[in-house]
């Protein structure tokens, strides 16, 4: 006997808010915002949809460990240089 679900599933939540990060990331981009905060900002929403994606579609939400945060020190490694870089070029 299947049981019946009720509500929505934690992955199809994971997927709507995926897609409103990304909405919310391209309206950035198209209404042309600039500077270190906005660039901060797009960079910390890759790495809540990361992370996001690393939990919840990779399956990292049940690992232990080290190997759970493999994910976000993979986008925040790159982000702190590409955020140095922006900084040191005066674009901040």
């Amino acid at each position: 006997m299947q049981q019946k679900t009720t509500g929505i599933r934690p992955c199809t939540l994971v997927y709507l808010l995926l897609m409103l990060l990304t909405v919310l990331t391209w309206t950035v981009g198209v209404m042309g915002l600039n500077g270190l905060t906005v660039a901060l900002l797009v960079l910390g929403l890759s790495l809540i949809k990361g992370h996001l994606i690393g939990d919840y579609y990779m399956g990292l939400k049940l690992v232990s460990g080290a190997w759970r945060w493999v994910i976000v020190a993979w986008l925040i490694i790159p982000g702190v240089f590409i955020s140095a870089a922006f900084y040191i070029s005066g674009g901040g």
